[in-house]
């Protein structure tokens, strides 16, 4: 489940509640005014009638809202249907009672057929609006920005190459001997770079274990607040998420994951505007994906599946400029075809940039020609050197995960 700072999480679990019950409250109100030409006594006593109904189904859903109900399409219809018959059950037995009539056994029949009659359009817009209007308001309240202050700063998180960094997985290179010593420095450079340009750095707990943990892309996926912690494809790589996620709490992240038998590497998510694509191969599965989409699509993004068989990562074939032009070593890549936009690099370390600015984009020494194309249109290139990391397939955007 999403962990949304309390605040946020109460206001996102208002917000959600008195929509969708106002909407239920609204629709009903309607609807028998209609079928009474718009009688004015009708409008009146409907809008009485109601009244219990909406107010205890605007309860329920803050609670159910403060427990995560509006996370998952299909846990909001649930929480929509049981606030909806709930509190139409209960609006109407305190109605009844303001009326005089004895609290008997003999009530409970007519009570539960109202909700096939005069209650039936507050239940059905109770989960029609909680599945849709209620998921859209909180996803938009809860991955809100906090105070401007601390949202106009930029952080990048970062994690110390291992002590057996020599020992990371490779899959589709031949091993070659790394020099320990030689990462470190590079790995200093690069988060140096990151600072020279605006960013925090956030140091993600080390893990001298995980060999492969320096590549932090690869555990947490931020959209906007949110931050989606992954579900390695590598089962070794699988202990690297926990301290991502301590690090994303600790910076006021809403956090939700891809849960197994889903598997997704955030080295397989490319961005680009709010089209997301998303790389199928050997590290991310069709429920990872799946997982994703569901989570993402109510925050506005549109996931695009496209394969990959020639390199470990989608974005260790691709990735985009600051445009939305993306960008990619030709033999590397499946299908330019399936991206709006294709700009061939001439090597194959070209095709990965960090977007650190508008006009600024972060690229490996590896890339000299790609580097002076990417010149060539206009932006400014920060040069690091990280040949130790492209040894065991890692690139630029591997080492960092950028939150802005």
């Amino acid at each position: 489940m999403r962990s949304v700072p309390l605040p946020r999480r109460l206001a996102a679990a208002a917000l959600t509640a008195l929509a969708v019950a106002l909407t239920a409250h609204v629709a009903s109100v309607l609807a028998f005014s209609i079928a009474n030409s718009f009688a004015e006594t009708s409008i009146g006593q409907m809008n009485a009638y109601f009244l219990p109904a909406t107010l205890l189904s605007a309860v329920f859903l803050l609670l159910f809202g403060l427990a995560g109900g509006f996370l998952r399409w299909y846990t909001a219809l649930v929480v929509g249907l049981a606030a909806g018959i709930v509190a139409s059950v209960l609006g109407s037995l305190i109605g009844a009672s303001s009326a005089g009539a004895q609290l008997t056994g003999a009530i409970v029949g007519p009570l539960l057929g109202t909700l096939l009659t005069i209650n039936l359009i507050f239940v059905i817009t109770s989960v029609i609006a909680s599945v849709t209007l209620g998921r859209r308001v909180w996803g938009l309240v809860a991955d809100r920005p906090g105070t401007a202050g601390a949202d106009a700063r930029r952080f990048a998180l970062v994690r110390q190459p291992s002590a057996t960094l020599a020992d990371g997985v490779v899959t589709h290179i031949a091993r070659q001997p790394i020099d320990t010593d030689l990462a470190d420095e590079q790995w200093d450079g690069y988060v140096q770079a990151l600072a020279d340009n605006g960013f925090t750095t956030v140091e993600v707990d080390a893990a001298h274990d995980l060999a492969d943990a320096v590549f932090i892309e690869d555990a947490v996926i931020v959209f906007g607040r949110t931050a989606i912690i992954a579900s390695p494809g590598s089962e070794h790589r699988r202990g690297e998420i926990v301290a991502a996620e301590t690090a994303a709490l600790e910076l006021g992240l809403a956090v939700t994951r891809i849960e197994l038998p889903g598997t997704l590497d955030g080295g397989d998510v490319l961005k680009v505007g709010t089209d997301v694509y998303v790389g199928r191969g050997g590290r991310t599965n069709p429920e990872g994906i799946r997982q994703l989409r569901a989570i993402v699509a109510p925050l506005g993004y549109t996931v695009i599946t496209v394969p990959v068989t020639k390199v470990l990562h989608l974005k260790s074939a691709v990735t985009a400029l600051p445009d939305g032009t993306v960008i990619g070593f030709p033999p590397l890549v499946d299908d330019p075809g399936v991206f709006s936009r294709f700009l061939p690099v001439p090597e194959e370390g070209g095709a990965h940039v960090v977007v650190l600015s508008d006009d600024t984009v972060l690229m490996a020494a590896s890339a000299p020609l790609s580097a002076a194309l990417i010149e060539s249109l206009g932006y400014r290139v920060v040069v690091v050197d990280i040949s130790e990391f492209e040894k065991l397939e890692g690139c630029v955007t591997c080492l960092s995960v950028r939150v802005r």
